[in-house]
């Protein structure tokens, strides 16, 4: 099922859990009793991530073919420009409709280890609109979505232009939006009226993903597209005794962010699981979904 018609026939806010391939062929059986633990929520739709430069590609396929044939669940294939040409591209694509996956996140993607400049990595799509663009005229069976940033995309400061190239996207025929995390809700509201002024009518899903240790708090921190923690979520995590309780503190906090979401009928909210059970249980388990 396409993830536009999922959102179109929702009456409540839709949940979605990503997922990314483990390095390790060990850890797989890991990832899927963190699936099979999910998969209890009924989520409309689970996603999976490449890495850097589409380092995992392969595994990100195995993965996602993997998920549709065991699980039955809505899966969502992350696809980069970065690395990639129309006839990789079409060929995963093809693999694709085979094993009965119509969804795809079109990303522009990360700059992979050892290469100087983003430059050097693009090939046939530039920019994540270019990748849409293609993927519609030539797999029109195929749904996108695109990625917003409701802190503002660190490379376009310039926030009316961003909003630009992200009407670009779904003028291009982009079906929803799925927004980088954030803890701070009015970001997140004042991003979607920003689309909409600009003519953006499509579901812009929220992007959540709860703090659970110190570490973690500084890595989101020093990511290329960052994350901006509150100073009262900052003062409470670094206040704490041990990562038991920031994985409390964090998940408190994400419960509130997710209820408030909940209330003001939010098209739909997607959990950065990092392969973990746990928090988005918890945090399931605290929220009132009526």
């Amino acid at each position: 099922m396409l993830v536009r018609e999922i959102l179109s026939a929702a009456h409540e806010p839709v949940f979605s859990f990503e997922f990314f391939p483990p390095k390790r062929d060990e850890e797989w059986e890991t990832l899927f009793e963190t699936i099979a633990n999910l998969n209890h929520l009924q989520p409309s739709y689970v996603s999976v991530t490449y890495g850097a430069g589409g380092s995992t590609r392969s595994r990100t396929h195995d993965l996602v073919t993997k998920i549709q044939k065991e699980t039955g669940l809505t899966v969502v294939s992350h696809l980069t420009c970065i690395c990639s040409d129309r006839n990789e591209t079409s060929s995963i694509l093809e693999h694709y409709l085979e094993h009965g996956i119509t969804n795809v996140l079109a990303l522009r993607g990360d700059k992979p280890a050892g290469t100087a400049t983003l430059a050097e990595a693009i090939k046939d799509f530039p920019h994540a609109v270019d990748l849409v663009r293609f993927i519609k005229k030539n797999f029109p069976a195929i749904g996108v979505g695109v990625a917003g940033f409701p802190e503002g995309h660190p490379e376009t400061p310039n926030r009316l232009k961003e909003i630009e190239y992200l009407k670009e996207k779904v003028d291009a025929g982009a079906d929803y939006i799925v927004t980088q995390l954030f803890f701070d809700n009015r970001d997140y509201f004042d991003f979607v009226e920003r689309c909409r002024i600009a003519g953006i009518d499509v579901p812009v899903i929220a992007g959540i993903m709860p703090v659970t240790t110190k570490k973690g708090m500084i890595r989101m921190s020093e990511l290329a597209l960052g994350a901006r923690i509150p100073s009262r979520l900052l003062k409470q995590v670094l206040g704490a005794a041990n990562d038991g309780d920031v994985a409390k503190i964090g998940i408190d906090w994400a419960t509130a962010q997710v209820q408030e979401l909940i209330d003001r009928q939010v098209r739909g909210i997607h959990f950065y699981t990092l392969n973990l059970a746990d928090a988005t249980m918890k945090i399931f388990e605290a929220i009132d979904k009526r």
